[in-house]
């Protein structure tokens, strides 16, 4: 069965163009901007010398032109040069894509005309998306889940030939999240500090380089929560109090429910007394992230992680002003950590 163009992966574009494999339209849609930039700036590095730019290099914004303005300069032919480079950003504000869908019937040989609609997908029952298919690539940018991260970060410093441990990896992922661009651009500041001989980031390198406290930030108010450490939880929340910075209830809420909805699902386990066995169950990268769910489920009955997860909502609820005339952000910060702990 041949494989559909759609399906095609981000490491296989780039490996095209790294092989100066060419289409001649590329539409890059989605909500995680880290792989559309990516790949146009592969395309825009590689395709044409720096002095061919110039004149067969163009970069437009969505909000500045129309489809038809963005074919016209697409149908030009490259001047001293075998190709021309179109590269429209922000592609998403562009009102309609007819002239585009009628352009990709017989698009330029010469031209890569490079589509970059961030924030969301075209609507792919719409016959550009099945064009832009038949004539060149189609591809769809996802958000990576949480349970995705610590791949992502392992994959990323393989190619810089680092290697990380698992606790060092779960303190990234959990501290900066979902976001590659800050993902890649804080491992990146820690691959700087590594010499040549020591190619292993730590969590002490983790902490030191992208500012986590090791005993004041969300993380280990996350640890003292699962272990239910009353009184390191009451010292750190105190701390947030006093250093804003460091921590707030913005931060901590996606984070600490993300763990009890998990939690819940780890009482399903088949074994839940195996570490390996639960983080198969729970999909998680390492077993040592498995040894939290376990020690959740000592400390916390299934009835309670429901109780709390309906607690996280109430005060996320009361964060953002729904019913709550005066309570601060530290007061619910105080109140969802009672409730946790008694």
């Amino acid at each position: 069965m041949t494989e559909k163009k759609s399906s095609i992966t981000f490491e296989d574009i780039m490996r095209r163009i790294e092989q100066r494999q060419y289409a001649p339209v590329y539409i890059l849609m989605g909500d995680e901007s880290y792989y559309i930039d990516q790949i146009t700036d592969a395309i825009a590095n590689s395709v044409l010398k720096p002095e061919e730019q110039d004149f067969n290099q163009t970069i437009l914004f969505g909000a500045d032109v129309t489809a038809a303005q963005v074919v016209d300069i697409a149908k030009g032919y490259p001047m001293m040069s075998s190709h021309r480079v179109v590269i429209v950003k922000e592609a998403q504000n562009v009102k309609s894509l007819d002239a585009l869908e009628k352009y990709l019937v017989n698009p330029m040989p010469t031209t890569i005309l490079v589509w970059c609609h961030k924030n969301g997908l075209i609507d792919k029952r719409k016959k550009v998306v099945a064009k832009a298919e038949s004539v060149g690539i189609v591809f769809e940018s996802k958000k990576k889940r949480d349970y995705e991260l610590n791949t992502f970060i392992n994959k990323y410093l393989k190619t810089k030939n680092v290697q990380i441990d698992a606790k060092s990896s779960d303190m990234i992922a959990e501290h900066v999240g979902a976001d590659l661009s800050r993902l890649v651009s804080e491992l990146d500041k820690i691959i700087l500090s590594l010499d040549d001989k020591n190619r292993i980031i730590t969590p002490e390198m983790v902490e030191q380089k992208i500012g986590i406290s090791k005993e004041f930030n969300t993380f280990e108010l996350r640890s003292a929560i699962i272990n239910k450490d009353v009184y390191k939880a009451n010292l750190i929340i105190n701390y947030f109090e006093k250093n804003p910075k460091s921590g707030s209830i913005y931060a901590f809420l996606p984070l600490l429910f993300s763990y009890f909805q998990n939690l819940m699902i780890a009482y399903y386990a088949p074994n839940r007394s195996n570490e390996a066995d639960v983080a198969r169950f729970l999909e998680l990268k390492s077993s040592w992230a498995a040894k939290d769910y376990i020690i959740g489920m000592r400390n916390y009955s299934g009835v309670k992680a429901m109780q709390i997860i309906e607690k996280i909502r109430e005060v996320d609820a009361k964060s953002k002003g729904l019913d709550n005339p005066n309570t601060s952000a530290d007061e619910l910060m105080k109140e969802l950590l009672f409730f946790i702990l008694y």
